[in-house]
């Protein structure tokens, strides 16, 4: 990293401590301190989170029935984030269907319900919080919202075709000749092309399941292969960042490849195997003996911050972990897990509840991803990894440990 590059992100990063309130400063001292030792393991670290995400929902500014965008150590509680609270849906609907829980799955058709009542007639839902300044149709966030919307169909019933029925067409409809979605770009992002809507196509997939024969997987896929072609010789993907292209986070990393892989688990085309492979493999040249994947990578992939986007970490492995189901590379496993307990040691399972079960935006908590908050999508993508996890029950040898 350049002199020049250390100064800009301790600029950045510079905050002024007696300034914080007691829980930030408390909680920036403990994670300049380090992790801990300690790791409750993948199941408790998922039920926590769930407890969480249910706080969230009741937390919300106003209690709508959405999840929060975050709880700040700054600010408190946020409102009600719909991009997110779309793809938390199939989280709480698969949690409440493995424990039984018709409460969660209650709580689950609120938030839905709630989706469909924000939807805009063409079927596009709005970027940013409920209450952002601009309410616009966004490509990306209908597509998560997607997400919610079939596994609300799956779980639910009919009530919720129609408005599936709605995001898809949209999405396909407004997908450009050449696979790329231009039209609706969010305003909460820098303009310009995004290979991470990969993500986007997921959705897709998810409603073409459901009502085949309406070109929504043709859509996915054919916007798929476009972001394959921004996909570098050694892995890494370009115009798939946030803000920055020459320095993605991992979370758009994370979101790029979980879409192509499921891109393959839905067509089962070996080049999309292929393409999921070789970012994955390259990955797993950067993850660290603790389980930390450094926040930003370049188109070396190599490290352009020194904390973790705890969120890329968890999805990344969750990524590793399908693969190692597809592939049964052993290495895909034990990144997996070593990625995934790193994000278990930064996870408190007792003491104040609105960080109980949260995950930290980064760590350490003064990062520049989700700065001093909880992130409710961090807590999602963290659930669902840890019962990916918990799911494999295949021992590694010579780890001498549970990773």
């Amino acid at each position: 990293m350049s002199l020049k590059k250390i100064a800009s992100d301790f600029k950045a990063r510079y905050i002024d401590e007696r300034r914080l309130p007691e829980a930030a400063r408390q909680q920036l001292q403990r994670d300049r301190a380090g992790l801990p030792e300690h790791d409750a393991g993948p199941l408790a670290v998922a039920e926590a989170g769930i407890e969480w995400l249910k706080r969230s929902q009741d937390k919300s500014a106003y209690q709508d029935g959405g999840s929060a965008r975050d709880f700040s150590l700054l600010r408190g509680w946020a409102s009600s984030y719909p991009e997110t609270s779309g793809y938390i849906l199939p989280t709480l609907i698969d949690f409440a269907a493995r424990t039984n829980d018709q409460s969660l799955a209650d709580r689950a058709q609120r938030m839905l319900d709630w989706l469909v009542s924000i939807q805009f007639p063409e079927g596009g839902f709005q970027g940013g919080k409920v209450d952002a300044s601009e309410r616009v149709p966004v490509t990306f966030n209908t597509g998560q919202i997607l997400l919610g919307l079939a596994a609300g169909v799956q779980r639910f019933g009919e009530a919720y075709r129609r408005p599936m029925v709605l995001a898809g067409t949209w999405l396909r409809d407004s997908l450009d000749p050449d696979g790329c979605w231009r039209k609706h770009a969010t305003p909460f992002a820098s303009p310009g092309e995004k290979a991470y809507e990969t993500h986007v196509s997921w959705g897709l997939f998810e409603a073409a399941r459901i009502e085949p024969g309406l070109g929504f997987a043709e859509a996915g896929l054919k916007q798929v292969r476009w972001a394959i072609g921004k996909q570098m010789e050694n892995g890494w993907f370009a115009s798939n960042s946030l803000s920055s292209p020459a320095e993605p986070h991992t979370h758009t990393i994370g979101y790029v490849l979980r879409g192509v892989i499921e891109a393959y688990r839905f067509a089962g085309e070996a080049d999309l195997l292929a393409a999921a492979a070789l970012t994955a493999d390259a990955l797993l040249e950067v993850i660290e003996d603790d389980g930390r994947l450094p926040g930003k990578l370049d188109r070396n992939w190599r490290p352009t911050v020194d904390w973790v986007c705890l969120t890329g970490n968890v999805q990344i492995a969750a990524c590793w972990l399908l693969l190692f189901g597809i592939t049964g590379k052993a290495a895909y496993l034990d990144a997996a897990r070593r990625a995934n307990r790193y994000v278990r040691r930064t996870v408190y399972l007792s003491g104040n509840p609105d960080v109980v079960g949260g995950v930290r935006g980064s760590f350490p908590v003064d990062g520049e991803y989700g700065r001093f908050e909880y992130l409710n999508w961090a807590a999602k993508f963290c659930v669902d990894s840890q019962l990916l996890e918990a799911s494999v029950d295949v021992p590694l040898r010579g780890t001498g440990d549970d990773r």
